[in-house]
């Protein structure tokens, strides 16, 4: 039987799958909704099948081809492991199924299989170290206890700010004055906000902290001094655990570098490849299951 490889790049928002034969050529690539299996495991398996299922189409195939499709996942929330075991016992068309976070994938594609470390910085952060298939972690526990140095926590410190500064304690800047406006200069609102507020809706200020700290505000230039440090200290961490090459990501990870210090920027590499090339990596291999 001739199998084909399937790589899966899934998260809250979005689930995006690549097709490759056993020669690497790409035979087809889709997305779909959420895969974070702490949002559901029916659901989670639901958007790989609809991604894998488009994917598929490209090349004339169908669902009567999943037999030969080894699928390596790498999946948000898997590093739960209650959370994958129970996703691993569903059952699935497929040939095999290979789970590991979607950092294991973002790591393995960044460095092509090979040693190397990622720190993800996005909404929220994560680090990780791969050193000869055993993988280290720094951070990554979730909002709002851990993550520093993602767009969510930046967006905390931003609102604590703003209640400062409205009391009159802190300066009001050109920030404090958008996040006012934003919640049409109701403190109440603020509250009541807060307490459904989700990481992405802490996160949305970043672009404006980023903007704004290059016109000199100096509540922005604080934040993402503050931000610059906290993933020092993530990098620093990977380096002590024997990271030389770290590749930066997420979209707080790829603006921030500039305020970085220049010790640290030394181990920072560009990313070769992305998570779906991880998962294929892992697709039909059980020693890249995390559990």
């Amino acid at each position: 039987m001739t199998y084909l490889y399937v790589g899966i790049d899934g998260g809250g928002t979005s689930c995006r799958a690549r097709i490759r034969n056993s020669q690497g050529d790409l035979l087809g690539e889709a997305k779909s909704g959420s895969a974070n299996i702490l949002l559901g495991i029916e659901v989670a398996m639901d958007s790989i099948i609809t991604a894998i299922t488009q994917a598929a189409a490209q090349s004339k195939l169908s669902e009567n081809d999943f037999a030969t499709m080894h699928v390596g996942l790498a999946l948000a929330g898997a590093e739960q492991k209650s959370a994958w075991h129970e996703f691993m016992q569903l059952k699935h068309p497929f040939a095999s199924m290979t789970l590991n976070t979607d950092a294991y994938g973002a790591c393995l594609g960044a460095h092509k299989g090979k040693n190397g470390a990622i720190m993800i910085a996005g909404t929220g952060s994560c680090g990780i170290y791969i050193q000869d298939a055993q993988q280290h972690v720094v951070g990554g526990r979730e909002f709002p206890i851990s993550d520093q140095g993602g767009g969510a926590i930046m967006g905390l410190h931003l609102i604590q700010n703003t209640l400062l500064a409205s009391d009159g304690i802190k300066p009001m800047t050109a920030l404090t004055e958008h996040v006012l406006a934003h919640f049409n200069h109701d403190i109440d609102s603020i509250v009541d906000w807060s307490k459904t507020a989700r990481p992405c809706d802490y996160g949305q200020f970043s672009p404006t902290i980023f903007a704004l700290a290059l016109k000199g505000d100096d509540l922005a230039i604080e934040l993402l001094q503050q931000t610059a440090s906290d993933i020092e200290m993530f990098l620093t961490a990977l380096n002590k655990k024997g990271a030389t090459q770290i590749a930066l990501m997420g979209s707080i990870g790829e603006r921030i570098i500039e305020w970085l210090s220049p010790s640290i920027r030394q181990y920072l590499v560009q990313p070769q490849c992305d998570a779906i090339e991880g998962g294929i990596m892992m697709a039909g291999k059980a020693e890249h299951n995390l559990f």
